[in-house]
């Protein structure tokens, strides 16, 4: 700005002393005095309009320095327009981009030009920018600060219904027959050691009835094998392995499939099952995992601690609550076990829960006092709910084969069964009382315990068993 002021007032200074001069020559020579004064004036007075109007008015932007527009342009943060080149001079090269500009054409300078400092958009590609970004919100309907954007539907949408609870998946069949692998090195192997011959006669059947009666099935159920294998073949089928084979196979599948209806899980809110066994039968643990397979299938479960005579068991209960994160509800310990079970009925209740899984007491050594026990818990039970318990499961240990028989036979007499739950079939060669428990007390098998993990208990299919049970015993 001051070299501007100092380019125009000097030749100001110049005009003022060329005029001074004129009038001092013309006093010293007496002429034309007043014409040179006049004269003087007015290019004193042309002199100052010139600076005035020059250095007052309106300007030009230094070179280099941003104009008014391009700094709008930089507070809105659009990027400037590239500078104007003045006519007949050539424009400037682009940075970054060392000698593309003295030996470039026109076309050349145009391209460099472009590149260095595209255009703005105008109104119309402004336009075609916010079209593409999509509407903003509308006049009059600005969101207030912490609303996030939500989408808009054209009509509000009916609720949809819950989801209905699904059924845990199943075990693979390799898990299966992991945990029937003693089973099957037990009598199945054996039967098929003697299939192997290659010749059947009548030596080899009395080998075979001795095999059915000393294996853990039970003394009626390896007669009824026996029999129905000599009465469905005939002489020349019995000298068949694999004839023999399928007709025990078969027959095994006929016994395990007994004649109930499925598991009502909503048949009733909440479904009540009651849990008796023996002590040391698995009990607590079956209760766990069948509460942490329930509540992944999307049921709101209930837990009662039953056994009130033994405080491990209600601490077991609790920690398996504690991992399927469902209430245990507990008394005192030696309380009265029925009045433990009435509150979570009525818990279960009022909270909506769909499903209450009781514990009880399993002292055998007093039968007499444990099953006048059990009586009093199904009274008790049915004060809460007229209709409970909906299902009496008998808890079983199957490493205890012919006793495990012996003990469901004794809780049938005295408490109506509707299931049976077989354990601990991975630790034993005994798994083939399945056979006799089934057959005996014509009580379907719900579930059966082949493994630690929450899945090895496996609702109990009688296909996929005797699948696995006999699968290439005989080659």
């Amino acid at each position: 700005m001051h070299s501007v002021l100092l380019a125009e007032i000097a030749p100001a200074g110049s005009t003022l002393l060329m005029a001074a001069s004129a009038i001092d020559a013309a006093q010293a020579h007496g002429a034309g005095w007043y014409a040179a004064l006049v004269a003087g004036l007015v290019v004193v007075g042309v002199v100052i309009w010139l600076v005035v109007f020059k250095l007052l008015g309106p300007g030009k932007p230094a070179a280099g320095e941003p104009g008014e527009a391009e700094e709008a342009d930089e507070a809105r943060g659009q990027r400037p327009l590239a500078p104007r080149v003045p006519p007949g001079k050539a424009a400037p090269p682009a940075k970054g981009r060392p000698g593309a500009g003295a030996g470039a054409g026109k076309k050349g300078a145009r391209k460099e030009a472009g590149r260095a400092a595209p255009a703005a958009p105008g109104r119309k590609g402004e336009a075609e920018i916010a079209k593409a970004a999509g509407p903003g919100p509308r006049r009059g309907a600005e969101r207030p600060p912490g609303v996030a954007d939500r989408p808009e539907s054209a009509a509000p949408t009916a609720p949809t219904a819950p989801a209905a609870p699904t059924a845990p998946a199943a075990v693979p069949q390799g898990e299966l027959r992991a945990g029937l692998e003693k089973t099957r090195a037990g009598f199945i192997a054996r039967i098929g050691a003697l299939l192997r011959r290659k010749e059947i006669d009548q030596d080899l059947f009395a080998q075979l009835e001795e095999v059915l009666l000393t294996a853990d099935i039970g003394v009626k159920t390896a007669q009824r094998l026996f029999e129905q294998v000599r009465s469905s073949l005939t002489r020349k089928e019995l000298s068949d392995p694999q004839a023999v084979w399928a007709v025990i196979k078969e027959e095994s599948q006929k016994l395990l499939t007994v004649d109930a209806p499925p598991i009502g899980w909503a048949s009733h809110k909440p479904f009540v099952i009651l849990i008796i066994g023996v002590n040391g039968a698995g009990k607590t643990t079956t209760i766990g995992k069948l509460a942490a397979q329930q509540v992944a299938a999307g049921r709101k479960v209930v837990l009662a601690a039953g056994d009130t005579f033994r405080a491990a068991a209600v601490e077991q209960l609790e920690i398996w609550g504690q991992r399927a994160k469902v209430p245990v509800v507990k008394g005192k310990e030696g309380g009265d076990p029925s009045a433990v079970i009435f509150d979570a009925i009525k818990l279960a209740q009022k909270d909506q829960a769909d499903v209450v899984i009781a514990d009880t007491a399993g002292r055998l050594h007093v039968k007499e006092q444990l099953m006048a026990e059990l009586q009093k818990v199904r009274r008790v039970m049915k004060k809460a709910d007229p209709t409970a318990p909906h299902e009496t499961w008998l808890v079983l240990d199957a490493t205890n084969g012919q006793n495990a028989l012996a003990q469901a036979s004794t809780f049938k007499d005295m408490m109506e069964i509707t299931g049976i739950v077989l354990t601990k079939l991975d630790g034993t060669a005994k798994g083939g009382v399945i056979l006799g428990i089934a057959h005996e007390l014509a009580v379907p098998v719900r579930y059966i315990g082949v493994g630690e993990k929450i899945s090895d208990l496996r609702a109990f299919d009688a296909a996929d068993f005797v699948d696995v049970l006999y699968d290439q015993a005989v080659t």
